[in-house]
């Protein structure tokens, strides 16, 4: 991000303070990261490219509060790096709370989200491609809803912010791009890893009624469905969340499995 002003935007909209635990994913040559430093944040910075990371030691390695991480956030297993988490554990344990604020990767946006949510970072200020902003923020019977959209509002209060053109990166990606803001809500994040797999059986079939998407999966549908108290013949996405979760509890209880309140 090579506009000022949308640099300070994004940090704004991420009620920076002074003290502030955040992290940032994808720094680049650390224009963001000076930002962060510069409203007193304690700064983990995390980028994957050698080159970058190398630059980023170079600019910012000698100042107070940053600590810079060469590697990937997420592991092939869609695990969060352990400077991430342990640095979310620590903000907890100091009473403060844990912050994303960053312009994120493409590419692991979604899932880096949703993992970061679970993990219990209490705000996420992030940009990402237009697109994702519109799956996070879909309701049930649009296009754009599905799994991400209920997982996330399942997690967090989920706001656009405003729309960004391309001209304030560089080098200037191909699509528009969005600022989004996430308040963590007080849900556990076990109950939403718990129902994540169930959600994905269900999803991946998308055109499916509920019924024979849960017949897919192994489910015996008609008890589990009578025991909801849902029309087998809807299908996932036109469901809301809470609906889904629920959906999601009756299936274990009548697996036999304790549902989680």
């Amino acid at each position: 991000m090579v506009d000022r002003n949308m640099v300070r935007a994004v940090v704004e909209a991420g009620e920076v303070r002074a003290g502030d635990a955040v992290i940032e994913v994808g720094c680049g040559t650390g224009t963001l990261t000076e930002e962060l430093l510069a409203r007193g944040a304690q700064v983990l910075a995390v980028e994957i490219d050698p080159a970058l990371c190398a630059i980023l030691r170079e600019r910012l390695g000698n100042r107070t509060g940053v600590h810079i991480v060469e590697g990937d956030a997420l592991s092939r297993r869609q695990e969060l790096h352990p400077e991430i988490s342990r640095f979310i554990s620590a903000a907890h344990a100091r009473k403060q709370p844990a912050k994303l604020v960053a312009n994120l990767p493409y590419c692991i946006a979604s899932p880096l989200i949703i993992d970061l949510l679970i993990e219990g970072t209490d705000l996420l200020v992030f940009t990402v491609q237009k697109e994702v902003a519109e799956r996070l923020t879909a309701a049930p019977g649009g296009a754009d809803y599905g799994l991400l959209s209920v997982l996330a509002q399942l997690l967090a209060e989920v706001r656009v912010l405003r729309t960004i053109p391309p001209q304030v990166f560089w080098p200037a990606p191909q699509v528009d791009s969005a600022l989004v803001r996430m308040v963590r809500n007080t849900r556990p994040a076990e109950v939403v890893r718990a129902a994540a797999e169930f959600l994905r059986q269900i999803f991946s079939s998308r055109r499916k009624t509920l019924r024979r998407a849960m017949v897919s999966a192994g489910y015996d549908a008609d008890r589990v469905l009578a025991a909801a108290g849902l029309d087998g013949t809807v299908r996932a996405e036109g469901l809301a969340p809470e609906t889904l979760l629920r959906l999601c509890r009756t299936a274990s209880h009548t697996a036999g499995e304790d549902p989680r309140p």
